[in-house]
């Protein structure tokens, strides 16, 4: 493994052109050369013409040997490595949006079938735990086609002003922007061992109350200088802890509200979920960029949707111009740009539910991770079939809530041990 490790540093010090890259065995190769010397592929073959039952592990050989050899010549370091999960999405959606404006049945099966296949692939890969690129890549490049088609298929028709292509336009560059914010930083528990000398467990009724604070103890590291220099020290119970609030794949020391991704394998600060269409874990510090995301999205589907509905649809009523809009397939284009609406439609709605989620879960102080432990546990209040859900360990009322969201990108440091009591004394009063 040291011979290998060694090979690649000196066949990396060595400068790569666009079409070369060190492959998965730290050898140096060439996008050329991706059908050559593939012997798992070979074997593989022999064994199906000779009708001989495969190895367990050749199929998972040869599809790490086809992900490590299709690569895209790149002008700095060499061939850079195409996820192929990105792919389908590029293929799929015109071909199925194109197939749908043929005739209406074709788009009603179409169009039903597409979100069922969607979300029978996030919970394919959700089980697995796995991390992919597929939603990320559907998302973008539903919004890059539909902008194209709003360009190339509703502007010429002349019912669209310039002033209304500007806006579409700058929602779309402005949801981009949002989105690259987004996926920066979600708030990373970062190890500080430096500052690490001591182990203070608090036990209070709040983790009877809380399921995800290590089993009915809150554990915290405190400073030697802190310790020594608390005044809340006389009203909790110091000593040393054989089990700490420790993850042993990141090791460190989780906070109050922070939780282990094991899509992304790390702990990230006051999670909230993982989203598989950001591909990026949303918590402390792009929770607010992540709504702003959604926002800007929603807005500005919503308002190509109504431009489309009114060039398609000119004497329909914008509310039923979807469900009744007679000769709409007359013509393949306007068919095409009746049935681009429809899928807008269907995504807006996805993501409208999952901002009225969101909005609900800030008002209560609650993220989803904690909302979700709590109803399996059983330990918080539900209403409206599960869409309210007060687990009231953090609430502070709905001004209270939403002021501590909107200022909580600020504060990416762990809580210190004195909030951790402020809190615990203020859950007291309120019991």
């Amino acid at each position: 493994m040291k011979k290998r490790t060694k090979k690649v540093l000196e066949e990396e010090e060595e400068a790569l052109c666009c079409c070369e890259y060190v492959n998965r065995h730290g050898e140096r190769s060439h996008v050329a050369a991706c059908c050559c010397d593939c012997e798992d592929l070979d074997d593989a073959c022999d064994r199906f013409l000779k009708r001989e039952p495969q190895k367990p592990e050749s199929l998972s050989q040869v599809a790490e040997v086809v992900t490590d050899r299709i690569r895209v010549p790149w002008l700095w370091g060499g061939a850079r490595k195409l996820e192929l999960s990105i792919i389908p999405p590029l293929i799929l959606l015109p071909a199925l949006l194109h197939l749908a404006a043929v005739h209406f049945m074709l788009g009603l099966v179409v169009l039903t079938a597409l979100p069922g296949l969607v979300l029978w692939y996030y919970y394919f890969t959700h089980r697995k735990k796995g991390r992919t690129l597929f939603f990320l890549s559907l998302a973008l490049f539903s919004l890059a086609y539909m902008y194209y088609l709003f360009i190339t298929e509703v502007l010429p028709r002349g019912d669209v002003g310039l002033l209304q292509v500007v806006v579409v336009s700058v929602g779309v560059v402005l949801t981009l922007l949002a989105l690259i914010h987004t996926k920066r930083e979600p708030g990373i528990v970062r190890p500080n061992q430096e500052a690490v000398h001591s182990t203070v467990t608090y036990y209070t009724p709040l983790a009877d109350r809380d399921p995800s604070l290590n089993g009915g103890r809150q554990d915290v590291t405190m400073t030697a200088s802190s310790w020594m220099g608390s005044s809340e020290q006389a009203e909790v119970e110091v000593k040393e802890s054989s089990r700490k609030n420790w993850c042993t794949v990141c090791r460190v020391v989780r906070p109050p509200r922070a939780g282990h991704c094991r899509i992304c394998g790390v702990c990230v600060l006051r999670l909230d979920h993982h989203c598989v269409w950001i591909n990026s874990c949303v918590g402390q510090a792009n929770h607010r960029s992540f709504l702003l995301t959604l926002g800007l999205f929603l807005l500005t589907s919503l308002y190509g949707i109504s431009l489309v509905l009114q060039s398609v649809c000119p004497r329909q009523n914008l509310l039923t111009a979807l469900l009744y809009c007679p000769g709409v397939y007359n013509q393949y284009s306007t068919a095409l740009c009746f049935t681009c609406a429809w899928y807008s439609s269907i995504v807006t709605g996805g993501l409208l539910h999952l901002l009225v989620m969101q909005v609900i879960n800030v008002s209560y102080n609650v993220t989803e991770r904690e909302a979700r432990i709590a109803l399996r546990e059983k330990t918080a209040r539900s209403a409206f079939w599960g869409l309210v859900v007060d687990t009231g360990v953090y609430s502070r009322g709905f001004r209270g809530n939403w002021s501590e969201f909107m200022t909580m990108g600020d504060k990416l440091s762990p809580p210190s041990p004195a909030d951790l009591v402020a809190l615990v004394d203020d859950c007291k009063h309120r019991e």
